[in-house]
């Protein structure tokens, strides 16, 4: 039995190289091996991971395409919605179908690395295809990460205004927030703020005692109201659920209010918006109550529904 060589055991690898490399076409084609694009492979005891299926997708493109959208800015650690289908951009016309891969086609690359385009490239290419709230979130937090630059967005927005997305994310910007460190912080402001609420402080330090301080999510200096997010990383992570504890309980010693909104309770913006109502109202809050109407949808539409209903008014 032929010995296969270790660099073809444990990832995709292209056809030419395991021939270059003394592979027999026949051990390719056999039982050993699967087969996941045209001329890529992989050996069938190997799981893949995510990161495998865009090497692979990678190999079975041209050498010019890049990653972008979603899947450009998961290689980066920014992770929002499924991370199917992958996505990759080419120049030119190229007609190639891939399994679970989606291939934009541009007339002119944007500035890109050897692994995918730039970031603000990537986030113009979500914009395009994406709702409102998931762009919100994701430009909030790679504003927060200093990822996104802003001068670089504008030249493509000022210079480029026929590359697809444009349109969206001029309009997505205005909503844009750095001051979310996280994205579900992000989801829970955008929430708050659609719904017509008074406008928090985010991630600004409060001295509950002399010495003793804390950053809360989300704050109604006015109303001396805190809201925290409780994800579920809070519950998994050992260090993070103990430093949970404790901030909650300094809360507690120091009369400071405080609500915490769980990822159980995202699942109903509606409801989260009107805990945080409850939770103000009970400070002394007589403002008007939340407005689920037209700029509360328009959060859960398509950013290209919302720039054509602009266009047409």
């Amino acid at each position: 039995m032929f010995t296969i060589p270790d660099d073809f055991l444990h990832g995709p690898f292209g056809r030419l190289d395991a021939l270059d490399a003394g592979v027999p076409a026949r051990v390719l084609e056999g039982v050993r091996f699967r087969r996941l694009h045209k001329g890529v492979y992989v050996h069938r005891d190997h799981d893949m991971t995510w990161a495998d299926h865009v090497e692979a997708a990678r190999l079975a493109l041209p050498e010019s395409a890049r990653t972008t959208a979603t899947t450009r800015l998961r290689q980066l650690g920014f992770s929002l919605g499924n991370a199917w289908p992958l996505h990759f951009v080419v120049e030119g016309d190229l007609h190639l179908e891939l399994d679970g891969v989606f291939l934009h086609r541009t007339v002119k690359m944007p500035p890109s690395d050897d692994a995918g385009v730039s970031v603000e490239a990537a986030f113009v290419a979500l914009c395009a295809d994406s709702r409102l709230i998931d762009a919100i979130t994701m430009g909030c937090v790679l504003l927060n990460k200093q990822r996104l630059d802003l001068g670089l967005l504008d030249q493509v927005l000022t210079e480029e205004k026929w590359r697809r997305g444009v349109p969206e994310t001029a309009y997505v910007l205005p909503f844009l927030d750095g001051r979310c460190r996280s994205m579900k912080e992000a989801e829970l402001l955008s929430y708050v703020v659609f719904a017509g609420m008074p406008m928090p402080d985010v991630n600004v330090a409060i001295e509950v005692a002399p010495g003793v301080e804390l950053t809360p999510d989300l704050r109604f200096a006015h109303y001396e109201q805190v809201v925290e997010f409780e994800g579920g990383q809070h519950q998994g992570e050992r260090g993070q659920y103990l430093a949970d504890i404790d901030r909650y309980a300094l809360y507690r010693r120091h009369a400071v209010p405080y609500e915490l909104v769980t990822k159980e309770r995202m699942r109903s913006p509606k409801s989260v918006v009107r805990l945080v109502h409850h939770a103000l109202v009970e400070r002394g809050y007589d403002g008007p109550p939340p407005h689920f109407g037209e700029h509360w949808d328009s959060l859960f539409r398509p950013i290209t529904d919302l720039v054509r209903r602009l266009r047409a008014a």
